[in-house]
């Protein structure tokens, strides 16, 4: 796109802002402006009055970003924009988890990377560290500063040399920013208190119950328990603050383009300590509609194109990763679609591949997976998707009434199955899970428990054999659907959970903290005891991933299709890439399935099983038989491959 395309008025605020840089940085973001400008205006017209003011505002805090960015951070641009596919490769591994929990402090995560290393780990995830208000803080996500780390875990200069440590060793910094709300005790909301107008519209704050209780007949409760409603009273402003999660963290009124503004300044300060993925937390309630639930409304993703263009012309080696846990259709938007492809966020999360696996090991069947998951259209060329078994949250039964009913189930059956069976009430469950928050209006029950207590190693060890299985089906089909799969802290020891959960004020009412477990010293050590629990899982975790980074099948630009016709236990994957096919098989009963070989062949001429390297031969009926709860990998023979090539 020619210069001429970005009015002079900006161009002339740029030049200004990066007087004092080398030319060669100065043409380097002039080609940036010209490349992400129509996306940064396009976006801000959508959303707000008076677009043209805004994108100035934008465009400023990003030229500030990049006059600030320390020379390392500009060479990892550049090499993003060389490889722009660098997320999406199958060597991508990810390990999600507190950074107290794993190393007490920021330093200690730093002096125990060897363990994420050994795994294969190149994306780490440290959960809230933003410093949070005091108490409880919903797990970190009520953020008082975002400019601070909190006090236990050290310092923002710990925070950017744990940075540079990570990328020394080829490991991407992740990074939590809550979008939706500050805590109470935030600066916008003290100044919102003391009467400061400006401040006071960065909130939506009403001066009696008429708006929110015409706002409350279509809003759902998040925490019904022990936060019901969405709007507080508080003395100070005199008024009704929305609250989505909790009392004490206040929603941010983005339809004040100072929030975005703010959010774009907060976003370059990350960028340049050294933060290469942001996760925007509850992104998808950030525009309110009246009449509506409030969640996934159009300007949410106007407004993730804004943030998303800033960051691009300041610092493109930033990736963002929309934390939208909605339904499957809901879900693609935030990777892009429409006017908004491959403008939004870059990675999101795989809610429905998540619930769809613990679906199919609790009732043995894929039929609705195969569903469910053969719907969802193919995703942007841009993004793919974080793929895991278990995260920090509980795990919400998102199962579709349309696709229950497509195969002949009832959705409100079904969820009310899988919760009795992840507690264990169900007969034969081999599951340790913990209700949370049941509703009993709608008989919404949650589940809390590590991968281990949810597949049978849990604290009464009801089936360790068939939970290690269960836990490395589970991964291997993370690992095989594309993407950046993430193990979740613990799951590499097969930690029960924490039994000491409720020990802590703070947590005792939130039985999520059950599967927050530490990783201890002690824990890692015991990964390289031969025998241990802890060693059982690290080293079939770690295979499973040194295998995917070996397949250029599994790049994310290899679509996965499902097979239809399978076995009604077997669920079938197939990467197609120009480096060959790869076929997918997970048996998810605890019996030995049957899968016709001239299937297999029909898709691998010469095939090859390269994760357990299992015999796969047809016996007399033309059938190869997966053993209870298998994950098959299968390619072409290595002698296929260099007789073709």
């Amino acid at each position: 796109m020619p210069r001429s395309a970005v009015p002079d008025a900006i161009t002339d605020l740029v030049d200004a802002a990066l007087a004092d840089l080398p030319q060669h940085r100065r043409d380097a973001f002039a080609l940036r402006l010209e490349r992400w400008w129509p996306d940064l205006h396009d976006a801000v017209a959508a959303v707000y009055p008076s677009p043209d003011d805004v994108a100035a505002r934008l465009v400023t805090t990003a030229a500030a970003g990049f006059a600030a960015r320390p020379a390392e951070l500009h060479a990892l641009d550049d090499r993003r924009l060389l490889n722009p596919d660098w997320f999406r490769r199958p060597d991508m591994v990810g390990y999600a988890c507190y950074a107290d929990r794993y190393g007490g402090t920021l330093a200690g995560v730093g002096e125990r990377l060897d363990h994420l290393t050994d795994l294969g780990v190149t994306y780490l995830h440290l959960m809230p560290l933003l410093d949070p208000r005091p108490g409880d803080n919903d797990g970190g996500y009520a953020v008082r500063n975002y400019r601070a780390v909190r006090e236990d875990l050290g310092t923002i200069d710990d925070l950017r040399d744990l940075a540079t440590d990570l990328r020394s060793r080829g490991i991407s910094l992740v990074v939590d920013l809550v979008l939706n709300h500050v805590a109470s005790e935030h600066e916008w909301a003290e100044r919102a208190r003391t009467g400061e107008a400006a401040y006071r519209d960065y909130f939506l704050i009403h001066p009696d119950r008429e708006t929110p209780d015409a706002y409350e007949r279509t809003l759902p409760e998040v925490f019904p328990d022990f936060a019901p409603g969405n709007f507080t009273f508080d003395d100070d402003v005199n008024g009704w603050v929305w609250t989505t999660f909790n009392a004490w963290q206040w929603d941010l009124n983005w339809a004040n383009p100072a929030v975005l503004v703010e959010f774009a300044e907060i976003v370059m300060y990350l960028a340049n300590l050294g933060v290469e993925v942001l996760r925007l937390d509850a992104i998808a309630f950030l525009w309110k509609r009246l009449g509506t639930d409030c969640q996934n409304q159009p300007e949410v993703h106007a407004i993730t194109q804004a943030l998303r263009a800033t960051a691009r012309m300041a610092a493109p080696a930033v990736l963002f990763k929309a934390e939208a846990i909605v339904g499957p259709r809901e879900l693609l938007p935030y990777l892009g679609q429409g006017r908004h492809t491959g403008r939004v966020s870059d990675v999101a999360y795989h809610n429905s591949l998540m619930v769809q696996i613990w679906s199919m090991l609790a009732s043995g069947s894929t039929r609705l997976a195969e569903h469910a998951l053969g719907a969802l259209p193919p995703t942007p060329s841009s993004g793919t998707w974080v793929t895991y078994v278990r995260c920090h949250d509980d795990i919400g039964w998102a199962i579709d009434d349309g696709d229950a009913a497509a195969v002949g189930l009832s959705g409100d059956g079904h969820r009310r199955f899988l919760s009795d069976w992840y507690t264990g009430d169900f007969p034969g469950s081999p599951a340790e899970g913990l209700v949370f928050q049941h509703n009993p209006d709608t008989g919404d029950r949650r589940i809390s428990g590590t991968t281990a207590a949810l597949t049978g190693l849990g604290p009464s060890r009801r089936d360790p054999d068939g939970a290690f299985a269960r836990l490395f089906l589970a991964h291997a089909l993370t690992a095989v659907w594309g993407g950046i799969p993430v193990i979740w802290s613990g799951d590499e020891i097969a930690s029960p959970g924490d039994p000491a959960w409720a020990d802590d004020p703070a947590h005792a009412a939130d039985n999520r903290w059950v599967h927050r477990p530490a990783v201890t010293d002690a824990d890692r050590a015991a990964c390289r005891e031969p025998g241990s629990d802890a060693q059982r899982a690290y080293d079939g975790l770690a295979h499973i991933m040194r295998t995917r980074a070996g397949l250029p099948m599994l790049h994310a630009e290899a679509p996965v299709d499902l097979v239809p016709g399978l076995d009604d236990g077997v669920l079938g994957v197939l990467r197609r890439h120009p480096s060959g096919t790869l076929f997918g098989l997970v048996n998810v009963t605890g019996e030995h399935r049957p899968v016709l070989y001239d299937v297999i062949t029909r898709h691998v001429t010469d095939p090859r099983e390269v994760l357990s390297h299992h015999a796969i031969g047809p016996d007399d009926a033309g059938m190869s038989w997966m053993p209870p709860y298998a994950a098959w990998w299968i390619t072409e023979s290595p002698t296929r491959l260099f007789t073709e090539s």
